[in-house]
């Protein structure tokens, strides 16, 4: 647990909240999918909450004090990944309408600041975020993918690695390792998709996930291990931590 409790949204309570004065709002962002079949259906919820608890805990001991909210599971899917039993894609109109309330209550309140702490490849804000400023002329809003701050090639060996792979499952492993069935994991192969120039990043489209993967998972997590998470997790929170003090300057 925190050792800052009351940074903590969903396990601290108005009588704590009410005496702090917080800079900055944190939404982890994840969605509800399978992740091979070792790893939790809300993986990208539970890693992007935590990642975001402890930059702000480090902050904190900075003079930035940040209020992390509860994780929003509502991620957006591919075909493939939609089929597959309980696994939800949200449209992108209703991932706008769930930011949008967000940000309008925050506003309400006072606040003026939000980073989101994405973890989950299929999200894309940017949209969002450009038609919320045109509302909020007032209000910042950052996004931050976890995943992607700081460069794998020191910390993980197998490539590709992009979902329920050594990196996602070295993480879960740092935290929750209770969670994780690596017995149960499949070897994340890749296939290539009907269309090659798409695999060579030429142009995009969504994938579908029955085409190019046969567990859901994308990169192999054999070589996982919880110290290759804990390396990583403290370079990612020490990037993140970086942009949280600089947010807290800007007017």
């Amino acid at each position: 647990m925190s050792k800052n409790s009351f940074l903590r949204g969903p396990l601290t309570n108005y009588g704590e909240v009410a005496e702090h004065a917080y800079d900055l709002a944190l939404l982890p962002w994840g969605a509800f999918e399978p992740h091979n079949h070792h790893l939790p259906y809300l993986t990208d919820c539970i890693l992007s909450y935590e990642i975001a608890c402890d930059c702000a805990d480090q902050v904190y001991d900075q003079g930035v004090t940040c209020m992390v909210l509860p994780p929003v599971w509502f991620g957006s899917q591919n075909a493939g990944q939609w089929n597959k039993p309980f696994c939800v894609h949200t449209r992108s109109e209703t991932q706008k309408a769930i930011l949008s309330d967000i940000v309008t209550s925050l506003q309400e309140q006072g606040f003026r600041k939000l980073v989101i702490i994405n973890g989950h490849g299929g999200n894309t804000f940017k949209p969002y975020i450009r038609d919320l400023a045109m509302t909020f002329p007032d209000f910042r809003i950052v996004v931050a993918d976890w995943w992607a701050i700081v460069p794998t090639n020191d910390y993980f060996e197998e490539k590709p690695d992009e979902h329920a792979g050594e990196q996602e499952t070295s993480v879960m492993l740092h935290y929750h390792p209770e969670l994780v069935a690596m017995e149960r994991a499949g070897d994340g192969f890749v296939s290539s998709s009907q269309i090659k120039a798409v695999d060579k990043k030429i142009g995009w489209m969504p994938r579908n996930w029955d085409e190019i993967s046969s567990d859901t998972g994308i990169g192999n997590p054999k070589k996982s291990t919880a110290d290759k998470g804990a390396r990583y997790v403290q370079a990612v929170i020490e990037k993140i931590g970086e942009l949280l003090i600089d947010l807290k300057k800007a007017p």
